[in-house]
């Protein structure tokens, strides 16, 4: 439930930011990052419907909360990373932006997967 929570919002913001970007490109720049932290923002509405869901403690909350932040600051950190390092890469024309961006990320999710269930 939760998840399809964000992924509706998220995927309505991504709608939003392209009808933007086509009808109005100086109200699309005029609100430049904005659309996307609206994204970001579901992680954190994500977090405290699970939170709730869960019934957490106010120690559990923290920890879940610490957890989730450390855990996202990493991931962006290596996206950034990687990214980086395509710019200069020799990549095939057909997979230049968003498409190497996506197998990067789905990369990384599975890398990421390895982890799950170790705490």
């Amino acid at each position: 439930q939760t998840i399809a929570f964000i992924l509706v919002i998220a995927a309505l913001v991504q709608f939003v930011e392209m009808v933007v970007q086509k009808v109005s490109p100086t109200l699309y720049q005029a609100l430049g990052v904005y659309l996307p932290l609206i994204t970001t923002n579901c992680a954190v509405l994500g977090l405290t419907l699970l939170n709730i869901q869960f019934n957490y403690n106010m120690i559990e909350t923290i920890t879940n909360s610490i957890g989730a932040a450390v855990g996202f600051s990493l991931a962006i950190v290596l996206f950034a990373g990687i990214r980086e390092r395509l710019e200069i890469a020799d990549v095939p024309e057909v997979f230049k932006g968003f498409p190497i961006a996506l197998i990067t990320a789905s990369l990384m999710s599975i890398a990421f997967l390895g982890f799950a269930g170790l705490v």
